[in-house]
């Protein structure tokens, strides 16, 4: 596939590295310009590219940003990806840490829903409980033992299929984690986020999260 990486930090360096080496043409951005990005796309193969033209032509467009900058991304930024393309949103909110207070957020919006509101564009929620070392170090064959899965939300049944595909052919199960406005299960602070386990654990533990924001993560 033609995929889009718009973010070049952890998360979307590794899986720059992962997917072209399965083969994928990945088109990779960051803020900084693609000049920053010489080195991943000698390392990898892909191509680095400004943020207004990672999406172009793209069937999956990763968006791997802070969730403070998502408002500041070009208008039109996911402009002339291919009919029916899927947008991954990577993000967490970081109120403390990073990104300040997102009144939308703080009054019960999960994440992600946020985040598609500013991009124009449905969702799915991918990879943001994911450390980014273990995308490169923790893929595992179908049916290991010891093969990690991860949460995937959204409202799109057709989209949420080919990224939990997608992520498959990384070497990860998944668990559906229901549509968006249930993706707070997954959100920073409840107990599947950077958790490392099977369809089991996974299962147990979104089934454990609660609603309501820890204080770590909350302006």
């Amino acid at each position: 596939m033609k995929i889009g990486i718009i973010g070049a930090g952890n998360i979307g360096g590794n899986l720059t590295r992962r997917l072209t080496a399965l083969g994928h043409e990945v088109s990779v951005a960051n803020s900084r310009g693609p000049q920053t990005l010489t080195e991943l796309a000698k390392e990898t193969g892909a191509t680095a590219v400004t943020v207004g033209e990672a999406a172009r032509g793209a069937e999956i467009v990763v968006v791997t940003v802070p969730v403070k900058a998502v408002p500041d991304l070009p208008s039109g930024v996911l402009d002339g990806a291919a009919d029916g393309f899927v947008v991954i949103d990577t993000g967490n909110y970081y109120p403390q840490q990073r990104d300040g207070r997102i009144a939308e957020i703080e009054d019960g919006l999960t994440e992600s829903r946020w985040a598609e509101r500013q991009l124009g564009h449905p969702v799915i929620k991918a990879f943001n409980g994911t450390y980014a070392q273990d995308i490169l170090d923790r893929p595992r064959p179908a049916g290991a033992p010891d093969r990690v899965a991860l949460p995937v939300a959204g409202d799109d049944e057709a989209a949420k299929r080919k990224v939990r595909d997608l992520i498959d052919e990384l070497g990860f199960d998944t668990v559906d984690a229901g549509g968006l406005d249930d993706s707070w299960r997954q959100q920073p602070g409840t107990p599947v986020y950077g958790l490392r386990e099977g369809v089991e654990g996974v299962t147990k533990a979104l089934s454990e999260a609660s609603p309501e924001r820890t204080p770590d993560f909350t302006a």
